[in-house]
Parts: C-alpha cells; structure tokens; sequence
C-alpha cells in the first residue's frame, strides 16, 4: 500500500512526520545521539531488519541528517555521522522523551533521563518561547500562517479561522 505524501503539505509537523516516516527513523536518530555510527551496531541494538535499517540509513542521509564517513576501504564501510541539520532533530527526541517520561513511564519511574552537562543536572525538555523565555502551553499559544502558508489556502475563511492573525 502507498502512503500519503506529506511532503508538500503547509505544516512544518506534516512535514516532519513525511520525512520520519515510521517509528524506526526517530529510533535510528536516537541511537545516532547516543552514540551509535556502524550499521551493525544500529541493528543489535535496535533488533531491526537489515533491510529495513538500509533504507532508514539511506533515507537520512539523502534528507541530510546523517552522512556517510567511510572507515574501511576493502570491503567499504561507512560510519554515519549527525550532521547539523541531525543534530537540530535533539530537541524534537528530548521532547518526546519528557512526554513520555511523564505520561508512559509506569511505576519504575523514567526509563531514561536526560544529563544536563553544563549545569550537571538531569533535566527534561520544554516549550519555551524564542522571544520571553516563557513556557508556551496549548492554552496560550495560537498557529499563525507563515511566509510559507499558501496564499490558495489563507483565502479560504474556514482556514483563516483556524489562525491567529
């Protein structure tokens, strides 16, 4: 079955969701964080199928989150490396780790926690505003159409009203 392309959609999250596609790519990008560079190192850990950990691999590195290093010549083997744009993906990975922290974790408590190295506490991810610092929650916070927003779509006064202005 073909899945829906989310590519061209105005939403930055449809568009997030397109590229990560399946739960297993923000799986292979946690392991990037954590430290992981070698296919098969990714696959022990992960207990995902080689092909289906090709394709991720690929995927992310054609999106350019990843890059391929080479670390052995004969046969040829690759490292993949967090570029820039990877390493951006952090605060998308924290906060569903502190969502599920709080939400999923069950008795145990947080299966794991996040070190804050400069300060040397653990600490979770949150929403705060770019511009004040304050915390942004769903109850005070409202989309607004973007540059980006297509002008076809903030015609439409059943869109606009799901907008600030």
């Amino acid at each position: 079955m073909r899945r829906t392309s989310f590519a061209n959609w105005p939403c930055s999250i449809a568009r997030t969701m397109d590229l990560l596609g399946d739960w297993w790519t923000p799986l292979v990008l946690r392991e990037a964080f954590y430290g992981v560079t070698r296919f098969d190192a990714f696959q022990q850990e992960l207990g995902i199928a080689r092909n289906t950990l090709a394709d991720r691999l690929r995927r992310l590195v054609d999106e350019g989150l990843l890059e391929k290093r080479p670390y052995q010549s004969d046969p040829v083997r690759h490292d993949y490396v967090l570029t820039e744009k990877g390493r951006d993906f952090f605060g998308v990975l924290a906060a569903m780790n502190s969502w599920g922290n709080r939400w999923l974790s069950g008795d145990d408590g947080a299966p794991v926690v996040f070190r804050h190295e400069p300060c040397g506490h653990d600490s979770a991810a949150e929403v705060v505003c770019a511009h004040c610092k304050e915390p942004m929650t769903a109850a005070d916070t409202r989309p607004r159409m973007g540059p980006g927003f297509p002008a076809r779509l903030a015609e439409r006064a059943e869109v606009r009203s799901r907008f600030a202005e």
